[in-house]
Parts: C-alpha cells; structure tokens; sequence
C-alpha cells in the first residue's frame, strides 16, 4: 500500500514532536517507531528524509564514544527545537 506525501508529511510532524517532547533526550529508532506505532523500517525511512532536510540530527556513537553497530539515535537539530520551543510557548497578549 502506497502511503500519499501529505500522510507522510503529517507522520514527520509527528516524529518531530516526539523528538521535541523527549527532547534533549535521544531516541532509538525503535523506540520512535514504538510511541507511533509505526512500522520501524519506515520510520527510519522519514527520520533519513528529515535528516536530508537539516531538522533532526543521527547519532551514530554511543556516550564512551563507540560506535552503534547496527542502530542510531535521533534527536532535533538545535534551530528546530528553538522554534518549537518558542511555538509551544503561551502567548501573553
């Protein structure tokens, strides 16, 4: 089943926001796709395409520097968490 751009679009959303509620905290792929319930492998399909678009960041090493064999981290570019910050800010008007 072919999924449209404007659902895929509306997926990435989400998987931005949960990168922002978990924020600055790093997420495996697996545990993305698990807040989603969403299929892992496409999942990490967006998470590349967001990664193409400069919004979230792959980390690839562990804490003590080692890299990850066969998983990666994701968490939000630092300019795209400061505009959801300030999007989830209330408004004093």
């Amino acid at each position: 089943m072919k999924i449209s751009e404007e659902k895929k679009e509306k997926i990435s959303e989400q998987i931005l926001f949960i990168l922002y509620t978990f924020s600055p905290k790093a997420l495996f792929t697996y545990h993305i796709a698990r807040e989603m319930a969403r299929d892992e492998e496409f999942v990490k399909k967006l998470l590349l395409d967001l990664k193409e678009k400069n919004l979230v960041v792959e980390i690839k090493k562990n804490p003590k520097g080692k890299n990850y064999l066969k998983r990666s981290k994701w968490k939000l570019n630092d300019r795209v968490y400061s505009v959801y910050k300030n999007k989830q800010a209330p408004d004093h008007t």
